[in-house]
């Protein structure tokens, strides 16, 4: 088997686990420790579903649209976490604010790197 083909078996694999991760993260913790996350594991779980279908990407498709998806992702996240669910910790809006600067980097990155491909086409 080529390690293109098991590159993209295993980044599938970590999407599907990551998507699993960020919708029930309750059912993935019974399946995979034989406990449900409670409380503020749910959203460290989903982070780490964020992080997992963000490798995913990188390593199916792009490095640097996998890690803008997951900066970008984790931003609104965690954004979410401190509006709507009022969590306060001493982190929290630096995390916010550094992903955004990051999303905005990678964006900017990527931008760039579709312009030198279609001016190369």
């Amino acid at each position: 088997m080529q390690s293109r083909t098991v590159l993209v078996f295993a980044a599938v694999a970590e999407i599907a686990t990551g998507l699993a991760l960020l919708v029930v993260p309750s059912l993935v913790g019974r399946l995979l420790l034989g406990a449900e996350p409670t409380g503020i594991a749910v959203g460290v779980a989903r982070v780490a579903g964020i992080a997992l279908i963000g490798l995913g990407i990188a390593c199916w498709l792009d490095a640097l649209l996998g890690m803008l998806i997951y900066s970008g992702a984790v931003a609104v996240y965690l954004t979410y976490l401190g509006v709507a669910h009022g969590l306060t910790g001493l982190l929290l809006w630096p995390a916010v604010v550094l992903h955004v600067i990051v999303t905005a980097l990678l964006a900017r990155a990527a931008s760039s790197k579709m312009g030198v491909r279609a001016g190369s086409a």
